[in-house]
């Protein structure tokens, strides 16, 4: 095993170029009191006047249908089904937004590429979307999922695309990643992926919700994001 693919099964891979961060206990402890605090279902979003007043850090969640994104979240807030309110019937085409302490706003945003709704109805969510990403000033970070037994299809090349045109930041996430067969050569072919866009953060983090694995590193990294508490009181 090279040294560019220790710890493959972590929360981190280091890339050929070195990019991937080391998080100290410091960061570490912030991202776990971050998302240990209350985390409660705001509202779930269908167009876009009844979006919440953009007054707290927003970080969206976005992948393919059946990327482990529920999952995910529940593993981040240490709930067990945090989530199950944006898998609901009469919901899945909204964004759902969840307050975090009043420290951030984590919003759900339903899975792409597979709708089992009319055409009209994902045309209207797509556009709901589009309206989100270009006008919303709150949101700093979307996380990208992608299945590390898949890699970047051209669904996940439209969806950069789109955050690029809108300059939205974005940060891949690697999921399922126990169950990838390759790893290594997985990581290195995202990270030559997300070099191609201005608005692509270069760390690819690395998880595994099964194991608990990448979790503390990924509240890391979105902890640097949140309203800190001398902000929050002014």
């Amino acid at each position: 095993m090279g040294h560019h693919e220790k710890n493959e099964q972590g929360g981190k891979l280091t890339s050929p170029s070195g990019i991937t961060p080391e998080y100290d206990a410091v960061e570490l402890e912030a991202g776990r009191l971050l998302f240990a605090r209350e985390c409660t279902f705001l509202l779930g979003v269908a167009r876009l006047n009844q979006l919440p007043d953009d007054v707290l850090p927003e970080i969206a969640f976005a992948g393919r249908s059946n990327v482990g994104k529920s999952s995910l979240l529940n593993a981040l807030t240490g709930r067990k089904a945090l989530a199950r309110t944006s898998n609901t019937p009469g919901r899945t085409q909204q964004l759902n937004f969840f307050d975090l302490g009043e420290r951030a706003m984590l919003v759900d945003m339903p899975g792409y590429g597979y709708a089992k709704a009319p055409k009209r109805q994902v045309d209207a969510w797509t556009r709901l979307v589009k309206d989100y990403l270009r006008g919303r000033v709150g949101l700093r970070k979307l996380c990208l999922l992608i299945d590390a037994r898949h890699g970047v299809k051209p669904i996940d090349r439209e969806i950069m695309d789109l955050l690029e045109a809108a300059a939205v930041v974005f940060q891949v996430v690697l999921t399922k990643t126990d169950k990838a067969k390759r790893l290594g050569e997985l990581v290195r072919n995202t990270a030559a992926v997300v070099e191609g866009y201005r608005a692509g953060a270069p760390e690819i983090l690395l998880t595994n919700v099964r194991r608990g694995e990448g979790i503390p590193e990924l509240r890391a990294e979105l902890a640097k994001l949140a309203l800190d508490d001398a902000l929050q009181q002014l």
